[in-house]
């Protein structure tokens, strides 16, 4: 085998290895990163690990377009270039919107309906009313409305000790406790201002 075939064969191996040693390393990196990121509430962290997993990518590319180029197609290496293009775009998308979506405070609606599910199961709750989420830096805030028995005492703390043990990064809950109307259609909220009235 004449030493230029030797040499170009060597340095495709060396190629590949570099490449597929380059993807994994940064798909382990990303990986980790956003699993972190989700675990403590960082959206800068997700970005991050997003980011991360272009470098994979542009790993991945090298590999196709020189896979590509050695058999004589000379147009591997551009149709490679636009494919990870496009899948950078779609990366950065992702992270585009973990970020606004963070900036906007909106929260995942599988938590909200969690943190419903866990209020209507307090021994006392007869009802649920509108249940807000917010970040706040790394961690979330709980407001609450929920519907009690005029009799129930204690419901609005165990209802918050519910919600800080069952939702990931809930570190504050405000529950508002409205009584039910009484037998006879009272409305307790009437009562109470015209208490306050008076005094």
């Amino acid at each position: 085998m004449p030493a230029t075939a030797t040499g170009a064969a060597g340095l495709s191996m060396v190629t590949v290895i570099a490449a597929v040693a380059g993807f994994a390393g940064n798909e382990i990196v990303a990986g980790y990163r956003i699993r972190a990121g989700r675990r403590i509430g960082s959206a800068a962290l997700v970005a991050d690990g997003l980011h991360a997993r272009t470098g994979g990518l542009t790993s991945l590319a090298v590999l196709l377009g020189t896979g590509g180029v050695a058999p004589g197609w000379r147009r591997a290496d551009p149709v490679v270039g636009l494919a990870v293009t496009l899948a950078i775009l779609m990366v950065l998308r992702q992270a585009a919107r973990e970020i606004y979506r963070r900036l906007m405070d909106a929260v995942d609606p599988a938590l909200v309906d969690r943190a419903e599910s866990v209020l209507r199961g307090v021994p006392g709750v007869l009802d649920v009313g509108e249940v807000r989420l917010r970040w706040i830096g790394h961690q979330l805030r709980a407001e609450c409305e929920i519907v009690i028995s005029p009799d129930c005492s204690a419901v609005e703390a165990h209802a918050e000790h519910e919600l800080l043990h069952a939702l990931p990064r809930l570190n504050a809950a405000l529950v508002h406790a409205d009584p039910e109307p009484g037998a006879r259609g009272e409305d307790f909220h009437a009562l109470l201002a015209s208490r306050q009235r008076a005094s």
